[in-house]
């Protein structure tokens, strides 16, 4: 994973340098002085100032710091810099599915991007974005739609910024998936040639060569995906003030907002969200396989929303 060479990339809209290879990312040319995030390997003592604090982040100022153990402890900065201090050079894989994940969340947070936890795909040319806790089937409900011809955007960590209306756009992350060994044999997908993702021997990580969107896209909706004991699937459109709630419960880390003095940015910015997208919770049987369904209520969902909003301009005009 580590050479003595820079490599260059481009993810979540920005441009990187890194001394770490990361094969996920898409591979650019040396930019010169266009960087945007550099990613640095040094030998980190800084956490001894902070040997009496029990956990694994440390927030100061415009520094978090966060410590693995058996594996690193990674220092972000100012939301430009990522500085790795590897604990054990032979955990290669886990290092990155931290470099990928936390700290990216962190650094969009320190950038003032929101980084919502979950699947974003591309319907007619509109981001949509489907959150959930780990295990509620974001992901695969994200390949279905990839299934049927649609684009993946993130995966895992989603970016929000705002367009000069003030409108939530979508930033694409990288072109790679975390699924199931289910879902990948239920789409009939080979995982001889994958690596599972640690902690979890029945999960992989899978490129998406053809499927992936590169463009920043309007945010047009959140999904809120949860599994219910029922075996009926609902949707319900969520009320404003519980879109709020629902927001900061689905941004990446965000046991971090507070102790990072981000409360009130965090508030207005996703009351900005909330104001320009729907909003649904979507309950799926937890007994069965439903990717399928769950594609179908959210495309009829969707077109009946377009439909409502074609109506209304023609009233209005």
């Amino acid at each position: 994973m580590y050479k003595d060479e820079t490599n260059f990339y481009h993810a979540f809209g920005f441009n990187i340098k890194s001394d770490f290879i990361l094969p996920e990312l898409t591979v650019i040319r040396d930019t010169g002085d266009k960087i945007d995030v550099i990613i640095e390997r040094r030998e980190l003592d800084v956490w001894d100032e902070f040997e009496e604090t029990t956990s694994h982040f440390v927030v100061k100022e415009q520094r978090v710091l966060f410590h693995v153990p058996d594996t690193a402890i990674f220092m972000m900065e100012h939301g430009s810099k990522i500085t790795v201090s590897p604990i054990d050079d032979n955990k290669a894989d886990n290092l990155r599915l931290y470099l990928l994940g936390t700290c990216m969340g962190v650094l969009l947070m320190q950038r003032r991007i929101i980084p919502l936890h979950g699947s974003a795909i591309e319907i007619e040319g509109r981001a949509y974005a489907i959150v959930g806790h780990s295990g509620a089937g974001k992901s695969t409900l994200a390949s279905a739609f990839m299934e049927r011809g649609y684009r993946l955007l993130s995966d895992d960590v989603i970016p929000i910024t705002f367009s000069d209306e003030d409108k939530p756009i979508v930033t694409p992350s990288y072109p790679h998936q975390k699924l199931w060994t289910q879902t990948l044999e239920h789409f009939g997908r080979d995982t001889s040639g994958l690596k599972p993702i640690i902690f979890r021997d029945t999960k992989f990580g899978v490129p998406v060569t053809n499927q992936f969107c590169f463009e920043k896209l309007p945010l047009a909706g959140v999904f809120e995906v949860t599994k219910t004991l029922d075996d009926h699937i609902q949707i319900n459109p969520v009320e404003k003030l519980q879109q709020f709630y629902l927001l900061y419960k689905h941004t990446y880390r965000n046991f971090l907002i507070k102790r990072a003095g981000l409360m009130e940015w965090h508030f207005q910015t996703v009351t900005k969200i909330s104001n320009s997208i729907d909003f649904y919770q979507l309950e799926r049987p937890s007994n069965r396989f439903t990717a399928e369904e769950l594609t179908d209520v959210l495309l009829t969902t969707i077109n009946k929303e377009e439909w409502i909003d074609e109506q209304s301009r023609e009233i209005l005009n």
